[in-house]
């Protein structure tokens, strides 16, 4: 395992999963990647974690109420001041959704939409510090998302969280943001310009890449589990990366880096 004690200022440091189908997905879930699927708690309205090799790596929840869920991954960032984030990002222009609130003493969340639309949560961590496994199988290995905003993005990630990007343009002329490990340089998030992957209608929004060591095998697996293959596994910066959807929808991506 590559194990980490917390995630540094400004990273993602976990993913919760808002599903329509919470039967289907603790299954789906389990059986694609061998993670457990815990109790939900009655006492934050069904919510319940996920576990690979008895540690935490990703929480989920059903419908809230009248809320419908929406089938939708959404990120966490790291903060040790979560009010002094909240205050920056609203200053860059994104829109609070829910406020700073306690989560006992595990930490404090809240919930934003940044200025390009995109929804992510912030984490200041308490007893609980996120996912801290990563770069395994069945585990996070990067998160990132493409934008029409390229220049207003890496902007507002910059001031809001802190983040000092490596930038850099490719050969065909997109550019390219990724935030990297200051322990490991190992890249951590990104963004990026090449938006003509969005499918036709499709709005930006944050990926969350998890680790498949046999994406072929991976890519089997989630069809015969109900699931839909979006694209085909193509080579890209990270190994092979293939976009997929659990069966209700929750759309994610599978990477097998490069060795």
């Amino acid at each position: 395992m590559t194990r980490r004690e917390s995630a540094p200022k400004g990273a993602p440091c976990w993913v919760e999963l808002w599903t329509s189908d919470v039967k289907g997905s603790r299954r789906f879930y389990a059986e694609l990647f061998g993670w457990v699927a815990e109790q939900p708690s009655p006492d934050y309205g069904g919510y319940f974690m996920f576990t690979r090799e008895g540690v935490p790596v990703a929480g989920a929840m059903g419908d809230m109420g009248e809320m419908r869920a929406d089938d939708t991954w959404k990120p966490y960032l790291a903060s040790d001041d979560i009010d002094a984030t909240l205050r920056l990002a609203t200053e860059q222009g994104a829109t609070l959704q829910v406020p700073a609130m306690a989560v006992a003493d595990l930490g404090v969340q809240a919930v934003i939409t940044d200025p390009q639309g995109l929804v992510i949560g912030v984490w200041q961590p308490g007893s609980f510090p996120g996912f801290t496994v990563i770069n395994e199988h069945g585990a996070p290995i990067f998160f990132a998302f493409d934008t029409h905003d390229y220049g207003g993005a890496v902007d507002f990630y910059r001031q809001a969280f802190a983040w000092n990007p490596l930038e850099e343009a490719t050969e065909d002329g997109h550019h390219y943001a990724g935030y990297m490990d200051p322990e490991t340089d190992r890249p951590l998030a990104g963004i990026g310009d090449e938006v003509e992957k969005l499918a036709q209608g499709e709005k930006p929004a944050w990926w969350v890449f998890w680790q498949a060591d046999d994406i072929d095998a991976s890519i089997e697996e989630v069809l015969a589990l109900g699931g839909t293959v979006l694209t085909p596994a193509e080579e890209g910066g990270l190994g092979r990366v293939a976009r997929v959807a659990d069966p209700a929808g929750a759309r994610f991506l599978l990477c097998e880096p490069k060795r």
